[in-house]
């Protein structure tokens, strides 16, 4: 990335936060606009394409700390609205300082030389580019609540750039080869003096960087070299894994290029319901309906767990409704190997209709047991 984009390009505005935004904001902001923008998600729509590109852009350097902290005292340096002019120079027939120039001398501790680091070396050095990282690329996958608690391998299919089959990434219609930009001499930059006062170096703007144009386009990738590469991979989802969780898988992003690293994927896992379990952190949720009998006199229950089989749970007498027991080690596993503990939830059932035998036991019942208005003391409190 040269210089002009860094002090040129904001990528506050970008990515649409303030620039004291948190590392948290600009993950979610970043998050939102690549899966508006993503191409699997406006297949054939150019200016979504771009959108993704800059919103990857911004994210590679507002989510890195390092980038970020050179990037905003670059831009502090010169001011956020810098431009770099094209053309012209102080007074005729005199040339300005070139970058060199202006900070040979300025390599004290602590000055601007120190400032900018390699960032103006790049631009002596002429012609050579290093290695740049990959973009990371974002996914997603939807599994089942007990793949969630039970872990599963996922295929996830990934659409990437690579070169065109057709061309073979050369650009140029099969027999005939592209030839060296006569602007850069192939070297795929080129250097302006910017006012008088900056020499910049920055891709060669004939070639757009390639160092090589191409006279007659391969009509597959009209020129670009460029084609889609659609991949499956197999995408292991660790055991105990929650709705909305981000998983990592290095090097599966993105190609680097001029030897760089691959960027990284992300895969966002979203986790369906369950029509009999719920989850909090690592225990599993379930209710189970009891007779009022059952709670009166205490009983044992059969409870079932998330795997199919059933544990037997002991009611005590007088259990009131909603009580939670709790079975443990039948939860969900935890990363040290550990489980959780199923809580079972106790739900009196009371029946809609009863037959006259019934009811006359219930009416036995409750002369038999004699018990006191248990709203007596509510009604008290509001006399």
């Amino acid at each position: 990335m040269s210089t002009k984009d860094w002090l040129e390009k904001d990528y506050y505005k970008v990515l649409g936060v303030s620039k004291d935004a948190s590392a948290d904001e600009i993950k979610k902001a970043y998050r939102k606009l690549a899966r508006e923008n993503h191409p699997d998600q406006n297949p054939g729509n150019p200016e979504a394409e771009k959108r993704f590109k800059e919103v990857s852009e911004a994210n590679d350097v507002l989510g890195d700390p390092a980038k970020r902290k050179k990037y905003d005292e670059e831009r502090s340096f010169f001011g956020s609205g810098f431009r770099f002019p094209r053309g012209g120079a102080p007074g005729a027939g005199q040339a300005g300082p070139s970058m060199d120039d202006l900070f040979r001398n300025a390599g004290g501790a602590g000055g601007v030389g120190d400032l900018f680091g390699g960032l103006f070396a790049q631009g002596r050095r002429g012609t050579q580019r290093g290695p740049r990282r990959g973009a990371d690329i974002e996914g997603e996958a939807t599994i089942s609540f007990s793949d969630a608690v039970e872990g599963v391998t996922v295929p996830l299919q990934l659409v990437s750039d690579t070169a065109c089959e057709a061309c073979h990434g050369t650009g140029a219609r099969a027999g005939s080869m592209p030839v060296v930009c006569p602007n850069c001499e192939g070297s795929g930059m080129e250097t302006s003096t910017s006012g008088g006062v900056f020499a910049v170096t920055e891709p060669c703007h004939q070639c757009r960087g390639r160092g090589m144009i191409v006279e007659d386009p391969c009509p597959v990738c009209d020129g670009t070299g460029h084609g889609r590469s659609t991949k499956q991979i197999n995408v292991r989802i660790p055991a105990g894994v929650s709705d909305g969780a981000r998983i990592r898988l290095r090097g599966k992003g993105g190609p680097g290029e001029n030897g760089g690293a691959a960027g990284d994927l992300y895969v966002i896992v979203h986790v369906t319901t369950h029509p009999v379990f719920g989850r909090k952190d690592n225990n599993l949720l379930v209710t189970v309906p009891i007779t009022y009998p059952e709670a009166v006199l205490g009983a044992e229950v059969d409870v079932p767990t998330l795997n199919g089989s059933v544990v037997r749970v002991k009611i005590a007498p007088g259990t009131p409704n909603g009580r939670v027991l709790r079975v443990r080690g039948r939860g969900v596993r935890r990363s040290d190997g550990s489980h959780g503990d199923l809580l079972v939830t106790v739900e009196i059932s009371v029946p809609k209709q009863v037959d006259s035998a019934a009811q006359e036991a219930l009416a036995a019942y409750a002369a038999a047991a004699g018990e006191p208005n248990p709203r007596a003391a509510l009604l008290e409190q509001v006399v």
